[in-house]
């Protein structure tokens, strides 16, 4: 009887970037200095790690193999060919701005351990790219994706239903993140008697988070109906196996209800957190308690959502306000003149004159007579 084959092991060499010793060890230290030191999220390290590796692989097919001495070497026609080469594959503009950040990242580290310092880095200029506004949903919206009785899927379990409603409930009234809901553990339930919950955000941050009753209630029904016995030290949140919950689950469910609701594409889970912080902004919260709420290191990445209210503010003024609206186009030759000037126009741009036969305008005395008066 043959026996099977065993599976190749992986050699770890093939796993790091292109170089000498010398460089891939510098690349091992800088990943564990991202970790360590600066707490960046797993995801941001790896994103970082791919786009050097990407840019090494570049090099190595142009120059042959990298080394710390050539990149401190480079040019920055070397930068700018990478960038095109990029370009050319169809890469956007935010992905060219990480990748330049991970390189970025990486030289900071060569200089801090000696090597020398990368120059042509500071002679290229990050593409410029437009800053993407949030789009929140409406509140009778993310209302509707938060009642418990919104459930399109009626063939699934109760106890599934009570635990998406739930995980959509921590959106939307605490403004969490997928990966901070998804990462409470069962003894940190936000059940009814606990007005607060600790999180842990990006970079290993903990804050507290405040618990309206209605998200505790939507917690405690799903608790009730969990079949599963959930170790305290384990996932409040758990598959129908008994397992972590995924991140997928809840997107399926959250396009479920944006279907049966007639929502738009942006109604995405990460959407009601915007919702969230644009709802209470709009209700004249302060600035820095939304930061605090939502975990923000920076005021800047908060302050993106006084753009959105002032968007919305604009537009509401340009539906409703008669200045706004456009007036009627000037009569062509040979059409019968204006002799007159309706209410609407009267509060605009002709406001303060009266308007002679041909629509020659001149000052009306006595319209400035009741304004000097008012």
């Amino acid at each position: 009887m043959m026996r099977a084959a065993s599976p190749r092991a992986v050699d770890p060499d093939a796993l790091l970037p292109p170089g000498d010793a010398a460089l891939r060890a510098a690349v091992l230290g800088w990943r564990t200095a991202l970790v360590r030191e600066r707490r960046m999220a797993a995801n941001t390290v790896e994103a970082y790690a791919r786009d050097l590796r990407q840019f090494l692989d570049h090099r190595a097919a142009r120059a042959g193999t990298p080394t710390i001495a050539g990149l401190i070497a480079l040019k920055p026609r070397d930068l700018r060919a990478f960038m095109a080469a990029r370009r050319a594959e169809g890469v956007g503009g935010r992905s060219l701005m990480r990748m330049l950040a991970g390189l970025r990242s990486f030289a900071r580290f060569l200089e801090r351990e000696g090597h020398g310092s990368v120059a042509a880095l500071g002679a290229v200029r990050s593409p410029k790219v437009e800053r993407r506004l949030p789009r929140p949903l409406p509140v009778p919206a993310a209302l509707a994706m938060t009642a418990p009785e919104t459930r399109p899927d009626d063939a699934r379990e109760p106890w599934v239903l009570a635990r998406d409603a739930a995980v959509i409930a921590l959106l939307y009234g605490s403004g969490l993140r997928i990966s901070e809901a998804l990462g409470l553990a069962a003894r940190d339930a936000p059940v009814p008697g606990i007005d607060e919950v600790r999180v842990t955000g990006k970079g290993g941050k903990v804050r507290a988070v405040p618990v309206l009753p209605a998200v505790s209630e939507a917690v405690a029904a799903y608790l009730s109906l969990c079949p599963h016995s959930l170790d305290p030290e384990g996932p409040l949140f758990v598959g129908v196996k008994g397992g972590p919950l995924s991140p997928r689950v809840v997107q399926y469910a959250v396009a479920a209800l944006r279907g049966a609701l007639g929502l738009p594409e942006s109604a995405t889970p990460h959407a009601l957190r915007h919702s969230f912080a644009s709802h209470l902004l709009a209700r004249q919260g302060e600035l820095r308690a939304i930061q605090e709420l939502l975990g923000h290191a920076s005021l800047s990445t908060t302050q993106i959502y006084t753009k959105v209210d002032a968007a919305r503010l604009m537009s509401a003024f340009e539906d409703a306000h008669p200045r706004a609206r456009r007036l009627p186009p000037r009569p062509e030759a040979g059409s019968a003149p204006v002799t007159s000037v309706d209410a609407e126009q009267g509060s605009g741009a002709d406001a303060g004159y009266a308007v002679r036969p041909g629509g020659s305008r001149e000052p009306n005395k006595h319209h400035g007579a009741e304004r000097r008066n008012a």
